[in-house]
């Protein structure tokens, strides 16, 4: 299936949009600034909560609150500028590190969580802890000792609890009576801390979170923390002398990992253990807890091949195993699951048959038509998931991802135009479902409320409009069809010639960029009217395929490489390639895939953008690394082999060396310096010329304006120099 959505440009451009895209790219933050997001639906289905800020340049979210019940009406449950007074927000390193993992580059309220009922919301500005009644339509500050991180309003509204400097605190909603209900020891405050997530686990397995309220409001179950064990790395901000280096605990590939521990804590003072086998499973991917059954945890084995879902016993702490999985390869972690349906069954997602499925109890509810990504809502009724067309499916659609409702009559699609959708939804029958929709034809996302399947209100965006449209066609390369998107220059045309190539992937796990989605082609068009064609291709590792697809790189992640140039040529002679003047960029693992290309196949690439990539892959996580080519002590020659660097300088390295852009955040935690420090001096060791772009404190992120603006302009410069354009 190959779809083609022409670029024109518009009379109707604002001046904003007038301003040259890499500055308006980086001023709105990739054109997320003003878009509702962060929906929560009342249980009655009178009303929704969601996260705004006021336009398409304002950092700064607001607390919103939409009565569907009174006509659609919006209104401002809590402005940040108005509950700090207009003064400047300040960041603890904790939260700031919080919103690195979540790579979140907003500020003011950038997240919530209200109690069962939807009437009381709790947030963390500054630091400090506030409350808003959100159907009054009041917000007020609570006193509580900070920094306040991640605070957590009870089902019942009667109780907030938070983290602050490493203590699970609770207070009541009015204010009164906080404690802590468990701090750490005297001697451990450097390392020891309840009720936050552990870096793997907010970097790696999606789990953000470390406290849950029981449904009953009197009890929590709690995570402690113990990152003593994990080996200290130094960050330091080179253009800042005067600063001390910070102190980072980073789990790499074959290092021990934080001790993480689970309990019981009630509001009476209670303390129970949670007891697993943590020898054996040590990583606490998920937690669970509702009224439709006992709390529910998903334990995974270090090598990720084993898994158990194992019910808690919150009186005694025992457990008991639910369910257990294992798999050759690795089991992958889904959003929204496990859980229990309201029937008491377990709803998990499940890789059964060669396709991945949803599993109601131990019945499969989905086939093989449909490729399950993550399980939205749970009801007596059905079940919403998003999912994408399985290896099954009669005529599957690039880059598509829908909602569905299944129960175990069938299953319904509730998202029908073409594009990438995501749900949520509240209320049972007859309550509320968010649906919001992307497309290749219309900028953004459009947010539409609705009511037994008709629209019953809209939720507007303020995003700025990108002043360009993706001239894209969604196509299929290769042998293997692998799922690609060509972009051309928006005023080409057939009698120009070939063109000078970029390829523009991400290329690895966790990472689908071949999308029916209009805004995630932006950059690789802005490219394309540089004076390239861009080809962005899905290779294998990548998701949204099938589980075979993601799983084929176990042991050995060239494939990606492989898969890249296999689009390449096989769509050579379909669009204006030019296969003389190659070049390729990309960032985390896209960079990886870039020094990879370069480094081993400059017969194919004449040139690399290389942005923070993983070089020496034994100076990575461990839930990552370990996840596809096993622990680096005894499989030491895949961990080089897959490495663009080790000990001894490059790893397969061929002639002729070719030009490479090697880009780095000083102050990156995630995918530090190191990789790319090591990858030049290795590149002059070798005498290969290259060139170093260093960030002075910039992340793995790089939401400074002038730094994002002024990066793209430094790519094309450098693309153009070195294919001689």
């Amino acid at each position: 299936m190959t779809t083609e959505n022409p670029g024109n440009p518009r009379p109707d451009e604002s001046p904003a949009q007038r301003l040259s895209f890499p500055r308006q790219h980086a001023r709105t933050q990739r054109f997320t600034l003003g878009a509702p997001r962060a929906f929560t639906v009342a249980p009655d289905g009178s009303r929704l909560v969601f996260l705004r800020s006021s336009d398409g340049t304002d950092r700064a979210n607001r607390l919103w609150v939409l009565d569907v019940s009174d006509g659609g009406g919006e209104r401002v449950a809590a402005d940040p500028h108005v509950l700090l007074g207009g003064a400047a927000e300040r960041l603890s390193p904790e939260e700031r590190a919080r919103r690195e993992r979540s790579r979140e580059g907003g500020a003011g309220i950038v997240g919530y969580a209200t109690d069962a009922a939807v009437e009381l919301a709790a947030f963390a500005l500054s630091g400090r802890l506030f409350a808003a009644e959100l159907h009054a339509g009041t917000a007020r500050e609570l006193p509580a000792p900070g920094p306040v991180i991640d605070p957590r309003p009870s089902p019942d509204g009667r109780h907030v609890a938070y983290v602050a400097r490493g203590a699970l605190r609770v207070m009541g909603a009015d204010g009164a009576g906080d404690r802590a209900l468990a701090a750490p020891e005297p001697g451990q405050e450097a390392t020891v801390a309840y009720g936050l997530a552990e870096f793997i686990a907010a970097e790696e397995m999606g789990r953000s979170r470390g406290f849950w309220w029981s449904p009953d409001s009197d009890r929590l179950l709690v995570a402690r923390v113990d990152d003593a064990p994990v080996q200290r790395w130094w960050i330091a901000d080179p253009a800042h002398p005067e600063r001390e280096p910070e102190r980072v605990a980073y789990p790499a590939a074959g290092t021990p990992n934080a001790d993480v521990r689970l309990f019981v804590l009630g509001l009476d003072g209670s303390r129970t253990e949670v007891v697993w086998d943590r020898a054996r499973f040590p990583y606490l991917a998920r937690v669970h807890w509702s009224a439709d059954g006992a709390p529910l945890l998903l334990v995974q084995s270090r090598d990720q091949g084993s898994q158990l879902y194992l019910a808690v016993d919150p009186d005694g702490g025992s457990t008991r195993m639910v369910h257990a999985e294992e798999d050759p390869e690795w089991l992958e972690l889904f959003p929204g699951v496990p859980c229990w349906s309201p029937s008491g069954k377990l709803v998990r997602i499940a890789d059964e048959g060669g396709a991945r499925v949803l599993a109601w109890g131990e019945r499969p509810l989905t086939g093989p038509q449909l490729h399950v990504r993550a399980v939205l809502d749970v009801t007596e009724e059905d079940i919403l998931i998003s999912a994408s067309a399985g290896a099954a499916a009669a005529d599957p659609e690039t880059g598509e991802i829908h909602v569905y409702r299944v129960n175990e009559l069938g299953v319904e699609r509730v998202s029908q135009e073409p594009g990438v959708h995501s749900a949520v939804r509240g209320g049972g029958r007859g309550g509320l479902t968010v649906l919001v929709s992307a497309t290749l034809d219309r900028p953004g996302a459009q947010v539409q409320v609705l009511r037994e399947g008709k629209q019953v209100a809209t939720v507007a965006s303020h995003a700025q409009r990108p002043g360009l449209t993706p001239r894209v066609t969604l196509t299929e390369g290769g042998t293997r069809r692998i799922p690609c998107a060509v972009l051309l220059p928006t005023d080409y045309k057939d009698t120009d010639g070939p063109l000078p190539v970029l390829l523009d992937p991400y290329g690895g796990p966790h990472g689908q960029r071949v999308q029916r989605a209009h805004n995630i082609f932006l950059t690789s068009q802005w490219f394309a009217d540089q004076g390239f064609a861009v080809l962005v291709a899905d290779g294998r590792g990548t998701p949204g395929h099938s589980p075979g697809w993601e799983k084929s790189i176990k042991y050995d992640k060239t494939l990606t490489l492989e898969d890249q140039i296999d689009a390449l040529h096989s769509l050579a002679d379909r669009f204006p390639f030019d296969l003389g003047r190659v070049a390729i960029r990309g960032w985390s693992f896209g960079g990886y895939l870039a020094g990879m290309a370069a480094l081993r196949r400059p017969d194919v690439f004449h040139a690399a953008v290389v942005g923070a990539p993983v070089t020496d892959l034994r100076l990575y996580d461990t839930h990552y690394e370990e996840r596809y080519l096993g622990d680096p002590a005894r499989n030491a020659d895949t961990y080089r082999y897959n490495s663009l660097i080790w000990d001894d300088g490059l790893v397969a390295a061929a002639e002729p060396h070719r030009p490479m852009l090697i880009v780095h955040g000083l102050a990156d935690d995630n995918v530090v310096v190191a990789h790319s420090l090591r990858l030049s001096s290795a590149l002059l060791a070798a005498g290969r010329p290259h060139e170093v772009l260093p960030l002075s404190g910039v992340t793995h992120m790089t939401p400074q304006e002038q730094v994002a603006e002024n990066l793209l302009l430094l790519q094309v410069d450098f693309l153009k120099r070195s294919l001689g354009l």
